[in-house]
């Protein structure tokens, strides 16, 4: 009658995992189990997706050849099979980067400035710009020259300074990812939704794979690409990255925390008395009050804009000015739950623009 073989687990006889991601998992010699596929030959099987806590593994496809027989009567269906298996990132460095980056931000109130890095990281992204990593998005170019130096960077080099000795610690977690788990992580901390985040993103390395100026938000006029109102260029910038109208204005709804200074960015006062005794440097203009907690309060202090110490852009007013904007902007004045969830979509979604993943991307 027809050979119904029998399952024989596999053993694991080798394992790399010192920094390392890559697994080799070799089976003993055994009948063919049932769980293979259906073999393409006489002398190749397809073996199914391990899971390994933690992460997603990709599987190589290998070749079983037949075990050799010392006489007529062995069994010509033995075989031996080899499996390889890569993670797309290490998840216990990824792990401890995050830790790191909790502590970094607790400890030196850094919640608004890395924030902005993750924004401007990813926010390069054009849908219409080709192949990676031509077409920007997170990618860690911001790092480089000349992308650091773009005006609309000014400041940003202090945030790339401030996680520099995580990476360093870290060697395995790409800048692409620290950059975007760092502004992830302070949104967090802050009393902010909890964002899926996902890593295994590729870096680039080259400085011309660097974004070129202009890609970014401008607070006001004039607007480079010769927008005529604020919620045109929001449109303009924000529609390049393949984001719409509740996207743009629930990722407006970060400027609850934060200052602007008129050395950076050329708006908001030198100081107030929200951000006179900092924490952080002291200085700048905030746009709430709380300026380090994450919340609604930007949507109500924009809608009546009723305190001279608090900053509102022309792109701030243009949430409430604009006929397509407005409704979500009085959405969130009333309901802050309803403001984290979108906001939560947005923020991850703007996250993983442009990104290459190494393999397939984990979460932690």
């Amino acid at each position: 009658g027809r050979f119904r073989p029998r399952f024989v687990p596999p053993r694991i006889c080798s394992a790399v995992n010192s920094g390392s991601t890559v697994w080799i998992i070799k089976s003993s010699t055994v009948q063919p189990a049932w769980f293979l596929h259906r073999p393409q030959s006489r002398n190749t099987y397809s073996l199914p997706r391990p899971r390994i806590e933690g992460t997603t593994m990709q599987l190589s496809q290998t070749r079983c050849k037949p075990a050799r027989c010392a006489s007529r009567r062995a069994d010509p269906l033995r075989r031996t099979r080899t499996m390889v298996v890569r993670a797309a990132a290490n998840v216990e460095q990824l792990r401890s980067a995050k830790v790191a980056l909790e502590t970094l931000i607790k400890s030196s109130s850094c919640h608004p400035i890395v924030i902005r890095l993750g924004f401007h990281d990813s926010g390069t992204y054009n849908k219409d710009g080709g192949s990676w990593p031509k077409a920007g998005g997170a990618t860690g170019s911001i790092r480089l020259k000349p992308e650091i130096g773009h005006g609309s960077n000014r400041g940003l080099e202090a945030a790339i300074v401030l996680v520099e000795a995580i990476k360093e610690a870290h060697p395995d977690v790409s800048y692409a990812d620290l950059y975007q788990m760092a502004s992830a992580v302070a949104v967090e901390v802050a009393g902010g939704p909890k964002l899926s985040m996902r890593y295994g993103r590729r870096d680039v390395n080259d400085p011309e794979d660097c974004s070129r100026e202009g890609y970014l938000p401008t607070a006001g006029q004039p607007f480079p690409e010769g927008s005529s109102s604020a919620a045109q260029h929001l449109r303009y910038i924000f529609g390049r990255m393949g984001l719409n109208d509740q996207e743009i204005v629930a990722l407006s709804g970060a400027h609850t925390m934060g200052r602007a200074r008129p050395d950076r960015s050329g708006w908001g006062k030198e100081s107030t008395k929200y951000t006179k005794d900092g924490p952080g440097n002291p200085g700048g203009q905030s746009w709430t009050a709380d300026w380090l907690t994450f919340n609604n309060a930007y949507f109500k202090e924009v809608a009546v804009q009723d305190d001279d110490d608090l900053l509102v852009l022309p792109t701030d007013a243009a949430v409430f000015e604009d006929a397509g904007f407005r409704p979500f902007a009085e959405k969130y004045v009333a309901d802050e739950a309803a403001f984290f969830a979108d906001y939560a979509e947005a923020h991850v979604k703007l996250s993983e623009l442009g990104a290459e993943w190494d393999g397939e991307p984990v979460s932690i």
